[in-house]
């Protein structure tokens, strides 16, 4: 599934943002026009890609977001947006008039919600009266910035608003060459710990908890990977594959994180396959030359047979960001 950056401004600024560098860079008024749309949505369906996922930025903050989703949707796509929850009133009011009613098969939403705690009273009301009106079509999404993180808000959400009884667990990454806050490689089991602490209170109230991509295999020790693999009924996944994102300029990256490296025009390629091989075969020269985020990922038997990719691709290029170009020299274009 592609996902379409509407536009690249934000409502938050959270410190472990990965398309921060993007939002500063971008002007206010660069924002997804419809003859892009349209030509995004053709190369889609050219491909046979009936799913694509809309972001931000915050991707609410577009004028015509209701009107893209209803053009995508009259066009037989499943539509998944990823957002804040934070809505001006005039953009709430209008999606709530066109999309509360749509089925889930056809519509969702991935609501990023971050602690209370850390977030100003406006945005919580915002957050809230976002979830009672779509709670039906979302997910919650959180991103793992620090180990001793706290679920027990999403919870509570969760059983108050009838969200999806899933959370999608990502994990902050840094961006190569920029400043943000992230899970620092050392302090990683001691965050797998605290995850597996929450699956037996998961296990009672019947939620779910995934992973997004780019969590090693080996932070966990064989009983957590059992407990984990049960708890999700046999679907887990260690991936780090590429991404698909398509900013409002139409130029194409292989995941936010590296959205400063590799950035290619999309007007290059004539279907999302080719896309998806370029940056495939590309990050596997990058994995040819750092194999993972731990040493031990040289050796892995795991990596070799594909179980686990060995972390996200971005520590990989932080190893070598600094040193001289001595590697492959896709690497560095």
């Amino acid at each position: 599934m592609a996902n379409v950056l509407l536009t690249q401004q934000c409502v938050r600024s959270c410190p472990y943002c990965f398309a921060k560098k993007h939002m500063a860079d971008s002007e206010p008024d660069d924002i997804l026009t419809w003859d892009n749309m349209i030509y995004i949505a053709d190369l889609m369906e050219s491909s046979n890609e009936m799913g694509l996922s809309l972001l931000g930025g915050e991707p609410t903050l577009h004028p015509q977001f209701v009107d893209f989703v209803m053009y995508l949707l009259e066009r037989r796509f499943h539509v998944n947006v990823f957002t804040s929850g934070i809505l001006s009133e005039k953009m709430f009011n209008e999606a709530e008039r066109a999309l509360s009613a749509v089925s889930p098969d056809r519509f969702s939403f991935v609501c990023n919600v971050n602690n209370p705690d850390k977030s100003p009273f406006s945005e919580l009301e915002n957050v809230r009266r976002f979830l009672k009106a779509f709670g039906h079509l979302t997910t919650p999404g959180f991103n793992i910035y620090k180990p001793d993180f706290n679920l027990d808000f999403i919870l509570q959400y969760i059983n108050e608003y009838g969200l999806h009884r899933h959370i999608r667990l990502g994990i902050a990454s840094p961006i190569p060459g920029q400043h943000n806050v992230y899970v620092p490689i050392n302090k990683m089991k001691d965050m797998a710990k605290q995850i597996v602490s929450y699956l037996p209170i998961l296990e009672r109230l019947k939620i779910k908890a995934g992973f997004d991509c780019g969590f090693p295999m080996c932070i966990f020790n064989e009983e957590e990977i059992g407990k984990l693999y049960k708890h999700n009924s046999g679907r887990l996944s260690f991936g780090c594959g590429p991404a698909i994102d398509i900013g409002p300029d139409m130029t194409v990256w292989g995941c936010f994180p590296l959205s400063n490296i590799h950035k290619k025009s999309l007007y290059e390629f004539n279907s999302v396959h080719e896309i998806r091989d370029y940056y495939r075969n590309l990050h596997q020269k990058v994995r040819t030359e750092v194999a993972g985020i731990f040493d031990e990922c040289d050796d892995c038997v795991y990596r070799e047979e594909m179980l686990c990719m060995g972390g996200c691709l971005a520590h990989s290029y932080n190893h070598f960001l600094k040193e001289a170009n001595v590697r492959f020299k896709e690497i560095y274009q």
